[in-house]
């Protein structure tokens, strides 16, 4: 899987695990619904960092547990390209 693929996991589970909707994530972070929507479902080739920092940092947890995930452990991404 590419790294934005087990961004939008990640995000996913924990949305699920905090009950927060994707609407709800997208007022806290100010991004527009469009953005959140091509971030959470992996269509963007490469996540622009402040966005990604905004998400995780509204999510209530840190950048180094948010990755501390199986997802985003190198034998399941494919960063070749």
């Amino acid at each position: 899987m590419t790294l934005n693929e087990a961004f939008a996991i990640r995000v996913k589970e924990l949305l699920k695990e905090k009950k927060i909707t994707q609407y709800k994530l997208c007022q806290l972070t100010g991004l527009y619904p469009s953005t959140m929507n091509y971030i959470l479902h992996a269509k963007t080739k490469a996540s622009n960092f402040k966005s990604m920092a905004l998400i995780i940092r509204e999510l209530g947890i840190s950048i180094s547990d948010f990755f501390d995930s199986p997802v985003f452990d190198f034998d399941n991404l494919d960063i070749e390209d």
